[in-house]
């Protein structure tokens, strides 16, 4: 079978939620609904704008009560959702905790994934800890299991507590209970966080887990490419190189299209084989209008944003402040089927203002893109409670929006 561009696009944009109707008041199971599409929120502490967890839900879903989301990572025979390191941090529905195993003991054969190793000696005295005091911080910790810290590894300057935690949360033998109002990881032991049937759940085997994560990963893609379909889970799309386990995609691609459930396709511009879901939805039309997240399911791996959207996309954080070309925490603006704009946008909390700082144009976006755009900043400032939007001068759409969002 081969399929056009825009063919591609559209049955990715709906495999991603973005044909399913808009309720007026989102309830847990618009949540549930959506969270079957993305499989996953990719979780980041910046919050210039909104946390990269809340996002996605939002450009999905509209404006709903990030309440619905707490509920869901909360608790625990009621659970939906725990963090684990899935596409990276990223919270996953629970039922994905068996089918991490195989990647637990990899980060315990390696002794963790950061390059430092955390002090082993310590392990029986913090896991102690964590299952007298959980659920709790590593700073709650650190006065019991202080020691020097370093700047041997950049970006990396954490306590000896907190090494240790990390390590036993790669390794399975602590979990995620939720984050403090400070976004700090709260960690308690998995047997109170984790529903009882998923933490006696059978250990799948490493071909199991694989054939699960590419088959989450197809449905979530719609259509994708080998490579796209081994990064939604971070696995292997090549032979083992070393000694620690990981699920491989292309064997696990191989069985799906043995079985019926992927069908290899051409797609237009395309220069790597694709994969369609069997029960992928292929809509002539989406009438989508939202701001996506750099953290998005939808456009975090580049190289596909730009071959569905012809919109070539990079977060420019990192970047000093005069080299950016867009700005620090730019979103794309989703018109239709088409990424028609991107904006630099910031939160004012303290003053009430959603500052857009710099907007622009693609080359192809329709006249409407202004007035459209518009509309979705106001949505947008409503549900994160901000009274105005305030635009800057910088980008060819500012002007019209500086007019329309008056």
């Amino acid at each position: 079978m081969e399929l056009s561009r825009a063919q591609a696009r559209r049955i990715a944009l709906a495999a991603q939620g973005f044909l399913d109707p808009a309720h007026a008041t989102p309830t847990m199971r618009t949540l549930d609904r959506t969270l079957a599409r993305t499989g996953v929120l990719q979780v980041d502490s910046v919050n210039v704008l909104a946390r990269a967890h809340l996002m996605p839900l939002y450009s999905r879903m509209g404006p709903y009560d990030p309440a619905l989301l707490e509920r869901a990572a909360s608790g625990r025979e009621k659970r939906r959702l725990v963090e684990y390191w899935a596409h990276v941090q990223a919270l996953m529905p629970v039922d994905l905790w068996p089918h991490m195993r195989f990647r637990m003991e990899g980060y315990r054969a390696q002794r963790g994934k950061w390059g430092f190793t955390a002090d082993p000696t310590l392990e029986p005295a913090v896991l102690d800890a964590v299952r007298e005091r959980g659920p709790v911080t590593a700073r709650e910790l650190d006065g019991d299991f202080s020691g020097p810290r370093t700047k041997e590894h950049w970006g990396w300057n954490w306590s000896d507590a907190r090494k240790v935690l990390d390590y036993l949360f790669l390794v399975g033998d602590v979990a995620i209970a939720g984050r403090s109002s400070q976004f700090e990881v709260r960690y308690d032991v998995p047997e109170r966080v984790l529903p009882r049937a998923v933490l006696d759940a059978p250990t799948p085997t490493l071909d199991e887990s694989a054939l699960e994560l590419v088959r989450r990963a197809a449905r979530s893609h719609g259509v994708a490419t080998g490579a796209c379909l081994a990064d939604y889970y971070r696995m292997r799309f090549q032979p083992a190189t070393g000694p620690v386990p990981a699920a491989n995609a292309r064997e696990a691609i191989a069985t799906l299209v043995g079985t019926g459930e992927l069908e290899p396709v051409r797609i237009e511009g395309w220069g790597k084989p694709a994969y369609l879901h069997v029960d992928a939805r292929r809509p002539r039309r989406v009438a989508a209008r939202t701001l996506l997240s750099p953290f998005d399911p939808l456009v975090w791996e580049r190289a596909r944003t730009e071959a569905l959207f012809d919109f070539h996309y990079r977060i420019e954080i990192y970047v000093p402040k005069p080299q950016r070309t867009f700005g620090y925490y730019v979103l794309p603006f989703l018109l239709g089927d088409r990424i028609v704009a991107r904006v630099d946008l910031k939160a004012d909390r303290v003053g009430g203002r959603l500052l857009v700082q710099g907007a622009y144009a693609e080359p192809t976006a329709p006249v409407e893109t202004a007035h459209e755009l518009a509309q979705e900043l106001r949505r947008l400032a409503g549900w994160l409670g901000l009274d105005d939007v305030v635009v800057a001068d910088r980008g060819d759409l500012a002007a019209p929006l500086s007019v329309l969002t008056r």
